[in-house]
């Protein structure tokens, strides 16, 4: 290692919807030769596997008020002043050249050491509307990274549309060829994010199992499910001799959607950057107890592309998804239209041009000292 190799300490946990965006601008970084360290808690590290070797994960002390009774959440304030007190001794030792967080109780620590170090830094939201953790550090961060456009930010923060980075594995299906619906094998791929998916799993496979029996014969259904809900929804395809695999999580998503005429999915920030990135119909349920509605924000620019089609969760049940699914199995070359509707949305660019703003922080920009500064996707 050299001495002089510049550093980039990453922070993001909680879920995948953090994390995916963070390995993908970590892989960028390394390929640029910058050292990467991952700071997350126990719950983040879950998802790390598919982060390159090179990345050195810290465990930080975190934890979130949305979880445990009355004295877990008593404990919180002190588990997080813990956290960045360790955070602080580490990059005292150990002096990143950038922080970026992703959002996320675990990115906590680090920003606010970052802060309290004037260690130059900034976060990326996923969403369209900024999570609790990313808008208390929008105005204390020197840059704001936005995945979804429009963002709502606060008054007087400026927002960089980025794009949402998607991992390696996707940008190697970035565009794939799209097989239209026909008389055929055909897949639809079913994804519940990892919250709240429990309602796909009530109404999904109904919902195919009512489908025409000449579209029917040709279903295969790769349905990811969460571990409680799993054996029932195995049960149901093949109680009615539908071909389905039901996992409650699935580690190749990135060829499954491929090969998949159609997808099912929540619109968290990552699902719809995948989406949106190899091309593919989609059927999106935002998730209705997501914080501010932000998932009916992030399906926004797919929805109004013409590249899916929206239900709000009151309004989901079997019959109302069928003829949903129909409608998109059913019409080869409106399919075919979604799909390249789908690509005109994506942004397979978006975690290069994430690094670049971390490089450009590297070397002293500061856009909020820059009075008037205009950007593509700046909010004004």
């Amino acid at each position: 290692m050299k001495v002089n190799t510049p550093l980039l300490v990453i922070a993001a946990g909680g879920t995948g919807g953090h994390m995916f965006p963070a390995q993908a601008l970590a892989e960028v970084m390394l390929r640029k030769g910058w050292r990467v360290k991952l700071s997350t808690d126990a719950r983040g590290a879950r998802y790390t596997g598919g982060f390159p070797h090179s990345v050195e994960i810290e465990e930080i002390s975190s934890a979130t008020f949305a979880r445990g009774g009355v004295a877990a959440k008593l404990a919180v304030p002190f588990r997080i002043l813990g956290g960045v007190f360790g955070a602080t001794l580490r990059m005292m030792r150990d002096k990143p050249d950038v922080v970026v967080g992703f959002g996320g109780y675990p990115s906590i620590p680090a920003i606010a050491a970052a802060t309290l170090l004037r260690k130059p830094r900034m976060i990326h939201e996923q969403n369209g509307i900024l999570g609790r953790v990313n808008k208390v550090f929008s105005k204390r961060v020197d840059a704001v990274a936005c995945g979804t456009w429009p963002t709502d930010l606060p008054e007087g923060v400026q927002g960089f549309h980025t794009g949402n980075p998607v991992r390696g594995a996707v940008l190697e299906r970035a565009g794939a060829g799209y097989i239209v619906p026909g008389d055929y094998p055909m897949s639809i791929l079913v994804m519940g994010g990892s919250q709240g998916a429990r309602i796909l799993s009530d109404v999904v496979p109904e919902a195919i199992a009512m489908l025409p029996p000449e579209v029917l014969r040709n279903i295969r259904v790769a349905h990811q499910a969460r571990s409680e809900d799993g054996a029932r929804v195995a049960e149901f395809y093949a109680n009615h001799g539908i071909d389905a695999e039901v996992e409650p999580f699935f580690h190749d998503v990135p060829r499954r959607m491929s090969e998949a005429q159609l997808v099912i999915s929540r619109s968290g920030a990552s699902s719809v950057a995948d989406i949106s990135v190899i091309g593919r119909p989609s059927i999106l349920v935002p998730f209705a107890a997501a914080t501010g509605d932000h998932q009916t924000a992030n399906a926004r620019g797919l929805v109004d592309a013409g590249a899916a089609i929206l239900i709000p969760e009151d309004a989901l049940a079997p019959d109302v998804l069928c003829a949903q699914i129909t409608a998109v199995l059913g019409q080869p070359d409106g399919a075919l239209q979604m799909s390249q509707a789908a690509l005109r949305v994506g942004k397979p660019d978006a975690a290069n041009d994430l690094s670049e703003m971390v490089e450009a922080l590297a070397k002293g920009w500061r856009p909020k000292q820059t009075a008037n500064q205009s950007n593509e996707g700046q909010s004004q």
